[in-house]
């Protein structure tokens, strides 16, 4: 196993334990942004562009979604 195939399996690895995660803390949802970041750059860097940018698609939407939710109290 490569360090491209080791890097990729971390970003999509990542990306599950984060959406797994984010009822917990809208953190997880800035974590599962920045793993999908990952997951995109593994994407472009393998070749398979459809899936960079899918995944590129998919961490603006969940950047988009951590800064929609409200922050909490203290």
């Amino acid at each position: 196993m490569d360090a491209l195939t080791l890097f990729g399996l971390f970003a999509v690895t990542a990306m599950l334990v984060c959406y797994t995660l984010e009822d917990r803390s809208r953190w997880y949802v800035l974590a599962f942004a920045g793993a999908c970041g990952l997951g995109s750059l593994y994407g472009f860097l393998q070749g398979a562009w459809p899936f960079g940018l899918v995944e590129a698609i998919w961490a603006g939407v969940a950047l988009r979604k951590w800064l929609l939710i409200p922050r909490a109290s203290a």
